[in-house]
């Protein structure tokens, strides 16, 4: 592996670290110092993002009710995200790795994706 990757890993893993710990430490509920949704402070409305810091703390925490009440389709997404993350770093797929990350992660899937996140803004904003 060449040593500008290696250094690029490394600073992601630092990245997530340190971002675990203060989420771990830190609630975003009770601390200003967590960014608020521009979206939310502009139309009053729930983006699909809102509720994921709290979300990651709580999941954190290992309390996942709290976690989906904060954000479901974050909590939701998670394995889906994985899932992703591991089809990109398969260096030699099988046929059948290649059939299944076309159907998961295709371009109907994109489409399904974006419904899923648009039906999650209306629900959650009592629009329907």
């Amino acid at each position: 592996m060449p040593i500008r990757r290696f250094i690029k890993k490394i600073g992601i893993a630092v990245v997530i670290i340190v971002l675990g710990v203060i989420y771990s430490r830190f609630n975003p509920e009770d601390n200003n110092f967590f960014p608020q949704c521009p979206f939310y402070v502009l139309t009053d409305l729930k983006c699909p993002g809102c509720g994921s810091q709290r979300a990651v703390h709580y999941l954190l925490h290992l309390d996942f009710l709290s976690a989906f009440r904060a954000n479901g389709l974050l909590v939701v997404s998670i394995p889906y995200i994985i899932l992703g993350l591991i089809y990109d770093n398969i260096k030699n797929p099988k046929p059948w790795m290649l059939k299944g990350r076309k159907i998961l992660f295709g371009k109907f899937a994109i489409h399904i994706l974006l419904l899923i996140i648009t039906l999650f803004f209306l629900f959650r904003n009592n629009i329907f």
